[in-house]
């Protein structure tokens, strides 16, 4: 990877370093963001998205959110639905993040007032992955090594404080 092959990866519903929407978390409706890409290779085979927490203590990333095989696209689609394979997606992957196959926002505990940095990574890969559905982040990574054209990142923050009733995806109001 190169700085030509820079992947940039932005999201409608939050900005950079940004609070990510109640929506978006395990306190709201705990659905995944969509996602942008621009820059992205001509040679993409597929994507694998991971999303972790940096701010666990003891650990260096917890993670909330493992998907691969994804078509390239410029545009990861909003709530992608639990499930090991998600046909909808043309065979998609979710290994185990979080105890689940699915999307887990940020859902610190109630007694934690810091706020907490999610990473998002996206991966363009040369092939499909071959991985088992119980695969977890190092699996996932080591599956990868060798395979990745580009990497980009955004992160968002979330503070379990922010305010009930804040927007959805839709635009409408949450309760």
């Amino acid at each position: 990877m190169n700085a030509a092959n820079t992947l940039s990866v932005s999201s409608p519903v939050f900005a950079p370093d940004g609070t990510i929407p109640l929506c978006c978390a395990g306190f709201g409706e705990d659905v995944s963001p969509p996602l942008h890409l621009s820059g992205l290779c001509k040679g993409a085979v597929i994507l694998a998205v991971t999303m972790v927490d940096l701010d666990i203590p003891l650990l260096r990333e917890y993670p909330h959110w493992l998907i691969w095989n994804l078509s390239p696209t410029q545009e990861i689609p909003a709530a992608i639905p639990p499930g090991e394979s998600l046909p909808e997606l043309h065979d998609a992957a979710q290994g185990v993040a979080y105890g689940v196959h699915r999307y887990r926002g940020p859902k610190p505990p109630l007694w934690v007032r810091n706020t907490h940095s999610y990473r998002f990574d996206v991966y363009v890969l040369d092939c499909r992955l071959a991985l088992d559905s119980q695969a977890r982040l190092r699996d996932l990574r080591r599956a990868m090594k060798g395979h990745i054209l580009q990497r980009g990142s955004l992160i968002g923050k979330y503070r379990h404080s922010q305010p009930f009733g804040s927007r959805t995806l839709t635009g409408e109001r949450s309760i």
